[in-house]
C-alpha cells in the first residue's frame, strides 16, 4: 500500500527513539543514565490517586465522557486558570464568552488547535528551540513552519525585530511556549510586554500559548504572560495546558485547551469524529480534585530540581566549562552547547558539516551511557537536551562522566 504525503512528511520522534534505545541498553545489563525523561519519577499526590479508585466504583466512570469533557471540570479548568494567572477572562475581553475542552493529553489540545485552523499553505512562527513536534503537527495539517531563532548567548530570548520581519500575509499563528521544552527557562515579563505591543498590530494571528509547565518553575520571578499587558489578545489566544507535569501524570492522557466559544465549538467538532472525549475516569476523579493542593506537591519537585540544577552549574564551574554554563529556571530540562565544548573539534574532524548532535548524542550512550535528546530536533543545531529529574546521586555520576566527555578532543 502506498503512504499518504502528508505522513511522509512528518519526521520520527527523536525523543522516542532514543529513549527507547535507552531502555533496551538498561534491559541488556548495561549502566545507562537516561537524561531524555520528560516526566516527573514522583507518584502523583495521595488525595489524587484516592480519588481516581473511588471514582472507580460508578458505572459513569467506565462510560463514554461528553466529547469536549464533562462540564463539571471544564468550569473548575476555567476558574483555576484564572485564579492562578490573575486574570479575569470576562472583564479582560469585554464579555467574549470562553471554554475548556478537555483532550487525550497536551499533544492531542495542539493537534485539535492546529487541525481547525490551518489550511493548505499557511504559516506558523515558533521559537527555537522549539518543542520538537510543532513543526511536524503543522506540517501535516498542509502548512509551514516558520521558524525564529534564537542563541544560549541570548538565554534564548527571541529577537522581536527578527520575528515581525517573518509575519507575512500567510502567518496564522504564532506558538509560545514558555515555561520552555528544551531550554528549561522563562521568558521575561519585559519581553512578554514588547510582544504583546507586537501583537496587536496583527489582529488577524492567533496565539497559542502553551502553558504546560506553568508552575513549574523554581526561581522567581514565576512566569507571566503577554495578555497579562495587553488582555484584549485573550480574544485570539488559545491556552494549552494540562495535568502531565504539574500531577506527574503523564500516562493518564489529560490535557485541556482554553479558548474563546467560536474555536471551542470546532475543537469539539473535530474531537468528535476524532477520538471523541478524554478518559471518564480521571475526568471524574479531576472534578472533584482541589487544584489548590497542586503549589504543595510541587514543593519538593522544585527543591529537587534547584537542587540537580545546581549539581550541574558546579561542574561546568569546576571543568572551566561556565561560558556553556545558563540559569535554567523553570520545567526540568537544559540544553547543552557541544559548540562551546573542546569535544566538537573531535566530530568535525571526521565530517564537516552543520550539525553533529545526533552523533554526539549517540556516541555519548553507546560508549559512556548518557542519554540525551539531540538539540536538531528542537530546531538547535549542536546541542542536547537533558532532564534534570533524575535522583540526585546517579545525576552526579552522569553529570561527571559528562564533563569529562566534553573535554575531550
Amino acid at each position: 500500500m502506498e503512504l499518504s504525503d502528508r505522513v511522509q512528511k512528518i519526521s520520527e520522534s527523536i525523543t522516542l527513539k532514543l529513549n527507547a534505545k535507552a531502555v533496551q541498553l538498561a534491559s541488556e545489563g548495561k549502566k545507562v543514565y537516561n537524561l531524555t525523561a520528560g516526566q516527573l519519577p514522583f507518584r502523583p499526590m495521595s488525595s489524587f490517586v484516592d480519588l481516581i479508585r473511588s471514582e472507580s466504583d460508578f458505572l459513569k466512570s467506565f462510560q463514554y465522557s461528553p466529547v469536549a469533557g464533562f462540564p463539571e471540570l471544564k468550569k473548575k479548568v476555567i476558574d483555576n486558570f484564572q485564579e492562578t494567572r490573575g486574570i479575569d477572562l470576562e472583564k479582560a475581553t469585554n464579555g467574549v464568552e470562553f471554554d475548556a475542552v478537555i483532550s487525550n493529553g497536551g499533544k492531542h489540545c495542539l493537534t485539535n488547535v492546529f487541525g481547525a485552523l490551518l489550511n493548505h499553505g499557511d504559516e506558523v512562527l515558533m521559537f527555537s528551540p522549539y518543542w520538537v513536534s510543532y513543526p511536524e503537527m503543522v506540517k501535516f495539517c498542509g502548512a509551514n513552519p516558520v521558524v525564529v531563532e534564537t542563541s544560549p548567548f541570548d538565554v534564548f530570548i527571541p529577537s522581536l525585530e527578527e520575528f515581525e520581519r517573518k509575519i507575512t500575509d500567510k502567518t496564522k499563528i504564532v506558538v509560545i511556549n514558555s515555561p520552555n521544552n528544551p531550554t528549561g527557562t522563562h521568558y521575561r515579563d519585559d519581553w512578554m510586554a514588547a510582544f504583546a505591543e507586537v501583537m496587536v498590530k496583527y489582529p488577524n494571528i492567533a496565539i497559542i500559548s502553551d502553558e504546560i509547565y506553568y508552575q513549574l518553575y523554581y526561581y522567581d520571578p514565576k512566569p507571566t504572560y503577554f495578555y497579562h499587558h495587553r488582555p484584549e489578545l485573550l480574544e485570539r489566544t488559545i491556552i494549552v495546558d494540562g495535568i502531565s507535569k504539574t500531577l506527574a501524570s503523564t500516562g493518564l492522557r489529560i490535557g485541556y485547551t482554553i479558548a474563546p466559544k467560536k474555536l471551542t465549538k470546532a475543537l469539539n467538532i473535530l474531537q468528535g469524529q476524532t477520538t471523541s472525549g478524554a478518559n471518564s475516569l480521571v475526568q471524574r476523579a479531576l472534578s472533584q480534585f482541589d487544584f489548590n493542593q497542586i503549589p504543595v506537591f510541587l514543593e519538593p519537585i522544585k527543591k529537587h530540581l534547584r537542587t540537580n540544577a545546581e549539581i550541574l552549574g558546579e561542574a561546568f564551574s569546576d571543568h572551566k566549562l561556565g561560558h556553556v554554563w545558563y540559569q535554567p529556571t523553570s520545567a526540568f530540562y537544559y540544553l547543552i552547547d557541544f559548540s562551546q565544548a573542546p569535544v566538537i573539534e573531535k566530530f568535525k574532524e571526521q565530517e564537516s558539516k552543520d550539525d553533529y548532535s545526533f552523533e554526539i548524542c549517540e556516541v555519548l550512550l553507546s560508549e559512556h551511557g548518557i542519554a540525551m535528546v539531540p538539540g536538531v530536533a528542537f530546531g538547535s543545531p549542536n546541542t542536547a537536551r537533558l532532564s534534570l529529574v533524575s535522583e540526585k546521586e546517579p545525576f552526579k555520576e552522569a553529570v561527571d562522566i559528562l564533563m569529562k566527555f566534553l573535554l575531550s578532543d
